[in-house]
């Protein structure tokens, strides 16, 4: 009995674990845009940089990005998932200019961070938007009046005589002929999710040039700062941190603290240079030159910078 009852519980449990759904985050990091398609459905109707799917079922899923640029290949992967789990995956260049699809990170929804600006969140749907149809028709009437004519031939004296009477006593044939034309068209109604009222922040004491709207709330920071951290590679943290800067806004003193959380000048360089247009408060930049451990790295960004204002 008691081993019908742990095998009973087992069951319960294993059920309710694969009852639970997981996310799928992709992103581009040169921003192109793109529709994302996964299991053949395509999920996004307008071309995005930053999409988010949720109620996605454990198990195996094939992902097709078709990118705005008509010139750009489409790419594929297959990403196996795990119940109640978040993915984030990018697209980017390799070396050889190959676009390519890179899972950068896997985390217990419980633990992700909310949606960022600029993400459209879409719950998983296994239907494309139905097309609907349209008639049109077009109705066109032609009128045809025709008049009597007399024709009179006569001849004096050997001498010819044409005459050509035309005679209108309102007694003409009247025709009428209708002509009606259909045309179809072919529309798609598409359902806009609610746009967040944008907010506006006003930093204290500062009254310098603005990059952004609303900075990243502190407790947000706080957890996308942890992320970077819990990476092992380098290559990771600075992917890690574009994706976050690309998808917020950040203050200049934000963004000196993630790039201390780097390893090497050179990606903090990197990572500087990116994150000046996602900066609100870009006349406070040069807190960021504290990050750097050679004045070489601070005058390549001053350089970026100066070119950025031109």
């Amino acid at each position: 009995m008691k081993k019908i009852l742990l095998s009973l519980i087992a069951i319960i449990a294993t059920g309710i674990t694969w009852a639970q759904t997981s996310n799928l985050i992709f992103f581009t990091e040169g921003g192109e845009r793109f529709k994302l398609i996964l299991n053949g459905i395509q999920q996004n109707v307008e071309s995005q940089t930053n999409v988010k799917v949720t109620d996605l079922s454990p198990g195996a899923w094939k992902v097709k990005v078709l990118f705005d640029d008509a010139q750009l290949q489409p790419v594929d992967k297959t990403i196996y998932m795990e119940p109640a789990m978040e993915y984030t995956a990018n697209v980017k260049q390799n070396n050889k200019g190959v676009y390519v699809v890179r899972l950068l990170n896997q985390v217990p929804i419980a633990q992700a961070l909310p949606p960022v600006q600029n993400q459209q969140v879409i719950v998983y749907h296994t239907s494309p938007p139905q097309a609907t149809s349209v008639t049109v028709t077009e109705t066109t009437t032609s009128h045809t009046t025709t008049n009597d004519n007399v024709n009179v031939n006569a001849g004096v004296g050997g001498v010819g005589i044409s005459m050509n009477v035309n005679i209108n006593d309102g007694t003409g044939k009247t025709s009428s002929q209708t002509t009606t034309t259909t045309t179809s068209y072919s529309s798609t109604t598409v359902v806009q999710p609610t746009q967040p009222v944008q907010q506006v922040y006003a930093m204290p004491g500062y009254n310098g040039p603005v990059g952004c709207p609303m900075p990243m709330a502190p407790a947000d920071f706080s957890a996308a700062k942890q992320s970077i951290s819990q990476k092992s590679f380098n290559d990771s943290k600075l992917t890690m941190a574009k994706q976050i800067t690309q998808s917020n806004c950040l203050t200049a003193e934000q963004v000196r603290e993630l790039t201390l959380l780097l390893d090497f000048e050179e990606s903090k360089l990197d990572y500087t240079k990116f994150a000046y247009d996602y900066t609100y408060d870009i006349g406070n930049y040069f807190k960021v030159n504290d990050a750097f451990d050679f004045e070489m790295s601070i005058e390549e960004l001053n350089q970026h910078i100066a070119g950025r204002k031109r």
